[in-house]
């Protein structure tokens, strides 16, 4: 992982909590120049300058990547302070928590769709010339509900549905040009985002439903993200329940839909 990364240029989206913020630290450690997104500026500059005191280079770009604009944006500010871009790593992501038919405010649907997909997809296009002029990477932070569904979820399992159906068709389209896209899927994560989950009332829920002690640290995701991403791998499936539930729901579908509804009754 260090010889790939030392001196790569990776443009990092949500960057500045969970998952983003292990793979900003982990990238600075090994020598990396980082285009850090997300809205929080305070935070985002705080954490470049704990990317700059580990050996990274790290320009902060508030980005809302709901907004197309913004995104182009960061890509020319990216290009600006570090000459090329050579990753691309679209992690941002909101997520919800509620069953569809108790949904008092829809507009929820939209906003995750924009976020989790349209900002992917905003992203990729502004960067992909220069990521074919350096034969870069493309990476896209997706979860298993982007390959089942998930109670509870609808809106956040749609928009990962997207997502995985626009990059694997962009691998595609992308063959022979050097530039390779890697799509994760990880299970449960610890990490802040269920807490700014949208609930029922389109508000943020403010606690996490999951039992966080149980599940995958951000720290072990980024890191497995990381390595697959360097080895240029087509798809990352992070655990072992979720490369078992994968192969189950080929065979048995009906016992799939049992076990993610018992998983989200029990908080794990």
């Amino acid at each position: 992982m260090t010889s790939s990364w030392k001196d790569n240029v990776v443009v990092l989206t949500g960057a500045s909590r969970g998952i983003g913020r292990e793979m900003a630290l982990q990238l600075a450690a090994q020598g990396a120049r980082l285009a850090l997104a997300a809205r929080g500026g305070e935070e985002l500059e705080e954490l470049a300058e704990e990317c700059r005191r580990r050996g990274g280079a790290a320009v902060a770009i508030p980005t809302d990547v709901a907004d197309e604009a913004q995104c182009a944006a960061l890509i020319a500010r990216a290009v600006e302070a570090h000459g090329r871009i050579d990753t691309l790593i679209n992690n941002a992501g909101i997520s919800m928590w509620a069953l569809f038919e108790t949904v008092t405010d829809l507009s929820m649907f939209e906003r995750i769709m924009r976020v989790n997909y349209l900002g992917s997809v905003w992203c990729t296009w502004h960067a992909l010339p220069h990521l074919r002029a350096a034969r870069g990477r493309i990476v896209a932070v997706s979860s298993l509900t982007g390959k089942t569904g998930v109670p509870t979820r609808s809106g956040y399992a749609a928009s990962k549905h997207a997502m995985n159906g626009f990059f694997d068709t962009l691998r595609i389209e992308l063959t022979g040009s050097g530039v390779s896209v890697t799509v994760a899927c990880p299970d449960f994560v610890a990490t802040e985002i269920r807490e700014r989950a949208f609930g029922a009332d389109g508000k943020a829920l403010g606690t996490s439903p999951v039992h966080e002690s149980r599940v995958m640290t951000a720290e072990t995701c980024a890191r497995r993200i990381l390595a697959g991403a360097a080895g240029r791998k087509r798809e990352l499936i992070l655990s072992g329940r979720g490369k078992l539930g994968l192969w189950l729901k080929l065979l048995a579908p009906g016992l799939i839909d049992r076990i993610a509804r018992k998983a989200i009754a029990e908080g794990h």
